[in-house]
């Protein structure tokens, strides 16, 4: 292998690049993977270093990212995170301190990080991702995910396919990452060109539903008093606001509510954090898991920034990981769906019984694997069939609920379905069946 000499730096630079001297080893030099057009050395450091990051949630899986990034030589690197630290944080989500407790994660992140880290500045932002527009995600090169909200992924994913255009620069790189206790994925998307987030919908099953009888008379766990406030109270008393399960007020009301009712049964154990992670359908993580995968995220982002060797999104577009019977990584290409809602060209074909109402049809959209929506609103290529919000238009389409679907569209007609979570219309053809 050839080693690419770089030059004497003036004045004490050289120095400053003593603490990166083995990440030097693969920036300065070619390798049997490596792009051969990449100009190794100060070239693809320069480039390194200039690239502007931005890392979505700064909790488990964000804590171990922001640190990787760091000390891979990125310099700019923002983060954007909505929650504050809970005790129970400290366990795993190592940047943050007893001292730290009910300060934004995203904040205190970024300092730690930069303390630790000299010449690295990190810009935080306390807030959804929902609070930001396209111009916001334009300026950056890559998008890297640590979340715990599939809501949230298809959230991003939609926006990031929504801004390519004609420009090669509007494609950002989407990098996600996941765990769920010992098991763990990491996977490369690259908007329009390779299989997305909705495309692979279908692989984050919605839980297994409590029965509403269990719900309403019997509660035998601190998470059936949840779900019931989930489910059953803030519909009945809170109907006209969309629950979201981001905000502290929405799920302070819930925990209050679940509290009140497992009092009544004398059930122990409800807690506000319980409380969000039944509702957000959070599974406890653990630090190892979140290591390997943070890991992995930040491997590939090095490799697409600087060529050093190929990525997962140039042909294997997935990484899976298990932990829990020995250690086990594959790696295997999630195909792009041709009539994937987001990012392709066809509606999806969706086979319902002619003598199915509408009301069905929508009360099925939330536990379709491939949809997953809870206040869907419907459309016809004619006219509105139903409208959950506003109220007004609520109650305007209600009566086509009992209605046959058979007596509101035609076989091969297409619908657009629309939920208040996601900027997106879904678009499905009706299909009949007997």
């Amino acid at each position: 292998m050839e080693r690419v000499e770089v030059a004497a730096a003036p004045n004490g630079v050289a120095n400053s690049r003593q603490r990166w001297k083995y990440l030097d080893k693969m920036l300065t030099r070619s390798g049997p993977f490596s792009d051969p057009d990449t100009n190794f050395g100060d070239p693809v450091i320069q480039i390194l270093e200039s690239r502007k990051i931005l890392v979505i949630g700064a909790g488990g899986l964000g804590c171990e990212i922001l640190k990787n990034l760091a000390l891979s030589g990125f310099k700019d690197i923002h983060v954007i995170d909505m929650d504050t630290i809970d005790v129970s944080n400290l366990n795993r989500q190592f940047l943050f301190r007893q001292a730290d407790v009910g300060r934004p994660k995203a904040e205190v992140a970024a300092e730690f990080v930069e303390n630790r880290v000299k010449g690295v500045k990190i810009t935080p932002y306390c807030g959804k991702i929902q609070d930001k527009d396209d111009d916001y995600y334009r300026q950056f090169h890559i998008v890297v995910c640590g979340l715990d909200s599939i809501e949230a992924r298809r959230w991003i994913n939609a926006t990031l396919v929504g801004l390519v255009d004609d420009n090669a620069d509007s494609l950002k790189p989407l990098i996600d990452g996941g765990t769920e206790g010992f098991k763990g994925q990491a996977k490369v998307i690259l908007p329009t060109l390779t299989s997305c987030i909705e495309c692979q919908l279908d692989m984050h099953a919605p839980r297994p539903a409590v029965p509403l009888c269990t719900l309403a008379t019997i509660p035998r766990q601190p998470q059936h008093c949840i779900e019931w406030a989930h489910i059953m109270a803030w519909e009945e008393e809170r109907k006209d606001d969309i629950l979201d399960t981001d905000d502290p007020e929405h799920i302070t009301w819930l925990y209050q509510k679940a509290l009140k009712r497992a009092q009544e049964f004398n059930i122990s154990g409800v807690t506000y954090s319980m409380t969000q992670g039944v509702v957000k359908n959070i599974i406890p993580a653990i630090a190892s898991t979140n290591a390997i995968v943070a890991a992995s995220c930040c491997n590939e982002a090095f490799k697409i920034v600087t060529s050093t060797n190929p990525f997962l999104g140039d042909g294997n577009n997935y990484m899976m990981y298990t932990g829990d019977d020995s250690v086990y990584t594959y790696t295997w290409e999630h195909l792009k769906l041709d009539d994937c809602p987001v990012c392709g060209n066809l509606a999806k074909e969706l086979e319902v019984g002619r003598d199915a109402t509408l009301e069905e049809l929508v009360a099925g959209f939330a536990d379709r694997p491939d949809s997953q929506l809870k206040k869907p609103s419907i459309r016809s290529e004619a006219k509105s069939l139903y409208i959950q919000f506003p109220p007004g238009l609520e109650e305007a389409t209600r009566p086509n609920l009992s209605k046959k679907l058979s007596e509101l569209v035609e076989d091969g007609e297409e619908i657009a379905v629309t939920d208040p979570a996601f900027q997106i219309a879904f678009k499905y053809k009706i299909k009949f069946t007997s």
